[in-house]
């Protein structure tokens, strides 16, 4: 709104409750430079506006509720939740404060270091738990009580100058009705949600009394508003008049005097008191407006118009008027502000200031609101301006200029106390009439802007939807991250488990992987997670300038609930060479993509521009954008892959996977040669003409059987079941019992596994030592060593497992380990100068060598050594 700049400008912040102050009991009073601020605690402080200091800090035994100053004599009062109203000399020097040390101080609040002032007992001027509030008029203390039944309106005396500070009496008493219980069940009070209003109403021109009753809640009000407001005993005795607003909405009045004289000439209680108007709602403020312009010539600038106001934001404004027959009666309007109002002030030219919970507001009511007609009928709307200031508990009028400015004194929700200058322009929204050729087009425009609103609202709450579920999504995604990271021993919630078998696809036997991903827990995978298997190829060790081979296959897990499984089959073998390369490493993990999730709910859609949703961009995800989560890796070796055509049954027996792998031009040449023809090539030549590559691990019994359990088996069927616990003909040698199996490697060659109990003399010292001896033969020395380096990495790990499980290993003579290490020892170095001369010799005259070398690894392969 144009003309509406308000310059904010901070003085002091005051300690406050966790939450923010609530409206009520925070009240700030000027007197001259001073400002007394209680923000809402059991301490009144003092602040400095020439010098910008709080000089004094009083610290009253509860809560304050409200405090006034009167002028002559200069006394402070104060009102205490529960307790009473204390009188004291604003001067320290006061005999009813005490002053401490400065320990109390609570400088991490913002509060300059000062003298804080305890409040003497002493200084209570009037004991009562039942007081709510009051308010200073002359020499009159005019208190208002919470009754049992009633509220009650009581009249004391003030001290005198030079006087004890204590009230020379009560002097009147009147009770006020009320449309809501005071007290509970029991008999005891209620907990007031709402403090309720006093003020005191002048006539104007009694320039004296009006200088004896002015306070902070002391108004001059036109003669003849005053006259029609509160009748001609008021009028004619020139008395000031209470008004007293009561949390259940009504407003009520009584006349001063005649509640001095109730004590002398006692009457009918009620007759005192007068009811103006009900709010249907707790009243929050009552003050006075000048609405009427008048000529320049005229000085009378007292209010004419009397206004109240409710918490929920209903507006009574009362100013005389004319009725039918011309005779002069109080108008009553009725108006509706947004709510809810916790404090408003009163300004110049017909304008109030008011708070809500959200906004500081002005409004005219000198522009003449639209009337309601009727009590009966709904309030008018009142237009009010945003000022741009939030959260105010407590508002009053510090000064006003010429131009129209204002300069406003406030205390916010955060205890900060703060001062408002506001050069208001002429131009206050107020309630007029449209005219009737601009009402369609108006509602025109209404019914275009619902609907771009209902648009925008529409797109709005979709984004805030997809936002709330990747959130959700998030949520579920961080608690399975919890439960993988944590179960790092036994069986995990979430498991892969890897098997192999062979397929025979296209005239090629392939090696397949079934990844089983297993839900064992209490949560679901849904969109945006993804099972990636990595298949490591080892290169061999003859081409070493090959590198390792990685590839990695990603399957979306569109969901798995509790309980679920998935499984997928993916190819590991052989490569484009035609030679699966051994040992491969299978790596399962668990990926979560943010980029699928959160993305889409990051992204801006076309109507929703506001920098409230498109603070978040798709670009401040990481390079990454994704979670990997590790499951499971799995070696696939030699003893993965053996086939065992022999054990299965005949009709169970595929055609591809009966022999070795085996080019098609081979088959097709075999075909025709006959069923007598003998097999040709480099693995049946080697085959029937170099005898079998053997190689043989001895192993402790005891630690066998410490690893393997009892089983019910013999302990060499045991051994070989271990040690094809992954082979697909694991089945078939359990059914057996079999300790030593022929099989099929993936190039074609021969394996023979053979495991047997047998007894070694020359180690033990107290005697023979129980073994165990696996033993390795093939033709092939690739497919040899490879299943060799496939059983040595089995017994290591379970070396590894049980060494902290037996207690230590069998009695064995030294002398004859030591001679077998040497020997050992001998051969090795036999074997590095095998190898230099290989490197040395001439292409031509190589076979000695090499024939030497292989004897040397066959003696290697086969120690006297004992795994124990």
């Amino acid at each position: 709104m144009a003309g509406l700049e308000p310059r904010v400008e901070y003085l002091e912040s005051f300690r406050c409750p966790l939450g923010g102050l609530a409206a009520g009991p925070p009240r700030v009073l000027c007197h001259g430079a001073a400002l007394f601020v209680s923000a809402g605690s059991e301490r009144v402080s003092v602040y400095e506006q020439e010098g910008r200091l709080l000089t004094a800090v009083y610290s009253f035994p509860a809560q304050v509720w409200h405090l006034e100053l009167s002028a002559v004599p200069r006394l402070l009062y104060v009102l205490c939740a529960q307790k009473g109203i204390y009188c004291l000399s604003p001067d320290p020097e006061s005999r009813f404060v005490n002053q401490d040390d400065g320990g109390d101080q609570d400088s991490e609040d913002g509060e300059p270091p000062c003298a804080v002032i305890s409040v003497d007992p002493d200084a209570c001027l009037l004991p009562d738990a039942t007081l709510c509030t009051f308010t200073v008029v002359g020499d009159k203390l005019v208190t208002l009580a919470q009754g049992p039944a009633h509220w009650k309106v009581q009249l004391f005396e003030c001290p005198r100058p030079g006087e004890d500070a204590r009230p020379r009496g009560q002097v009147g008493e009147v009770e006020l009705s009320t449309s809501s219980p005071l007290t509970g069940p029991l008999g005891e009070p209620t907990a007031a949600r709402f403090l309720p209003v006093l003020c005191c109403v002048s006539p104007a021109g009694l320039s004296a009394l009006h200088s004896r009753a002015q306070g902070s809640g002391a108004f001059l009000l036109e003669r003849t508003l005053f006259g029609q407001l509160f009748g001609v005993d008021a009028s004619l005795l020139e008395s000031p008049v209470i008004l007293c607003g009561l949390p259940d909405g009504q407003l009520c009045c009584v006349v001063l005097k005649t509640l001095v004289t109730s004590k002398l000439s006692p009457g009918d209680p009620k007759a005192l008191v007068k009811i103006l108007h009900h709010l249907e709602e707790p009243v929050v403020f009552i003050g006075a407006v000048k609405t009427e312009s008048l000529a320049e010539d005229v000085g009378d600038t007292h209010p004419d118009c009397l206004v109240a106001l409710g918490h929920d934001g209903r507006v009574l404004a009362i100013k005389a008027g004319w009725d039918e027959a011309g005779t002069l009666v109080p108008e009553l309007r009725e108006y509706r502000l947004p709510g809810p109002v916790l404090c408003a002030a009163c300004g110049g030219g017909g304008r109030v200031y008011h708070s809500t919970t959200s906004e500081l507001c002005v409004v005219d009511l000198a522009q003449g609101g639209v009337p309601s007609g009727d009590l009966g009928d709904p309030p008018s709307l009142l237009c009010a301006a945003g000022l741009g200031v939030c959260s105010v508990v407590t508002l009053s009028v510090l000064s006003e200029v010429p131009e129209g400015g204002v300069r406003l004194l406030a205390l916010s929700t955060r205890g900060r106390l703060m001062t408002c200058r506001l050069p208001l322009s002429s131009e206050v929204p107020g309630p007029t009439r449209a005219a009737a050729a601009s009402t369609g087009q108006k509602i025109k425009d209404l019914l275009s802007g619902i609907g771009t609103v209902s648009e925008r609202v529409s797109s709005l709450r979709k984004t805030v939807d997809q936002r709330n579920k990747a959130l959700t999504c998030l949520n579920e995604a961080m608690n399975v991250s919890c439960i993988l990271l944590s179960s790092r021993e036994g069986p995990r919630p979430i498991s892969c488990t890897v098997t192999t078998a062979w397929s025979h696809p296209q005239l090629q036997d392939v090696l397949m992987a079934t990844c089983r991903l297993e839900n064992s827990s209490g949560l679901s995978l849904d969109r945006g997670w993804a099972l990636c298997v990595r298949v490591l190829t080892s290169a061999s060790a003859s081409d070493s300038d090959v590198a390792s081979v990685a590839t990695t296959y990603t399957i979306p897990v569109d969901r798995l609930g509790p309980g679920d499984r998935r499984e997928v089959t993916l190819p590991l073998g052989p490569g484009e060479d035609g030679i699966l390369h051994l040992p491969l490493t299978v790596s399962c993990t668990l990926h979560y993509s943010l980029r699928e999730v959160v993305g889409g709910a990051l992204a801006p859609s076309e109507s929703s521009k506001g920098p409230s949703l498109d603070e978040c961009r798709p670009d401040v995800l990481p390079e990454q954008d994704g979670i990997c989560l590790p499951l499971s890796q799995h070696t696939v070796d030699m003893l993965w892959c053996l086939r065992f055509p022999g054990l299965a049954a005949p009709h169970t027996q595929a055609p591809g996977l009966l022999g070795p792998l085996c080019d098609p031009v081979d088959t097709f040449l075999g075909s025709l040669l006959g069923p007598r023809s003998e097999p040709t090539g480099p693995a049946s030549l080697r085959a029937k003409f170099l005898p079998p590559l053997v190689a043989t691990i001895h192993v402790s019994a005891e630690l066998l059987r410490a690893a393997l359990g009892n089983s019910g088996t013999s302990l060499g069927c045991a051994a070989l079941q271990w040690l094809l616990a992954e082979n697909a003909a694991l089945d078939v040698v359990r059914a057996r019992r079999l300790s030593s199996v022929q099989g099929v490697a993936p190039d074609g060659a021969d394996v023979h596994l053979t495991v047997r109990e047998v007894a070694v003399t020359d180690l033990g010292a107290a005697g023979p030592v129980q073994t165990v001896e696996i033993q390795v033969e093939s033709s092939s020395l690739a497919s040899m060593c490879s299943a060799h380096h496939a059983v040595i990495g089995r017994l290591q790990r379970m070396v590894v497992e049980q060494a902290a499980r037996i207690p230590g290993p069998p009695d064995l003579r030294v002398q004859c380990l030591q001679q077998t290490h040497s020997s050992h020892e001998t051969l090795l170095r036999e074997v590095q100068t095998l190898r230099d001369r290989l490197c040395t010799e001439d292409e031509a005259s190589p076979h000695a060598t090499a024939q030497r070398l292989l004897q040397v690894y066959g003696q290697l392969r086969s120690p006297s050594l004992l795994l124990v």
